[in-house]
């Protein structure tokens, strides 16, 4: 399963659709097809954050103060108009609603779709970033409960390169610039 932007299609006049932008369509697929809430939030631009913070510790990577979150199941026009009011915003989920994010490198995320595919397995949504990093979109609740199950299965001392995100926490959606 995967994201397909601009995936919701209307029934309306082309006059009307005309005056929505990408963004605003990608956000209502968001809140109104997947049920994910969607907060705008700053970009990176040239190594910066649009924040103007220059010690920024996220550069494209967190929501903007002043902006409201679309929520979720948001129409179509509703989301455009939202979204409007932040123009160039990147889209960012908030983790810990409807899923957590499980984040491995690349290949070995590329390697556990396999596997979980041999063995019959379900696979939420997958997003690969720019920086070379798989996150598997996960059961809400499953950040705070990794470090136990690594633990029980004797992993917790295995220097894996796994990070897990849970409540208070963003991820970019596509598009965006990470």
């Amino acid at each position: 399963m995967g994201f397909t932007i601009g995936g919701i299609r209307e029934m309306r006049s082309g006059a009307r659709r005309r005056h929505r932008g990408a963004a605003g369509t990608a956000v209502a697929e968001y809140t109104g097809l997947w049920g994910w809430a969607v907060t705008p939030g700053a970009r990176a631009e040239a190594g910066s954050c649009s924040c103007g913070e220059p010690a920024c510790p996220a550069p494209g990577a967190h929501p903007l103060d002043f902006a409201r979150e679309v929520p979720a199941g948001t129409g179509l026009d509703r989301a455009s108009d939202a979204w409007a009011e932040t123009p160039g915003a990147a889209m960012l989920l908030p983790v810990g609603r409807a899923f957590d994010v499980l984040e491995v490198a690349e290949q070995v995320g590329r390697r556990a779709l396999v596997r979980m595919e041999r063995m019959g397995l379900p696979s939420g949504p997958v997003a690969v970033t720019p920086t070379g990093r798989a996150q598997f979109l996960v059961a809400p609740g499953a950040a705070a409960e990794l470090p136990a199950l690594l633990y029980r299965m004797g992993w917790d001392d295995a220097g894996l390169d796994l990070r897990a995100y849970g409540p208070g926490t963003h991820i970019t959606a596509p598009p965006s610039d990470l």
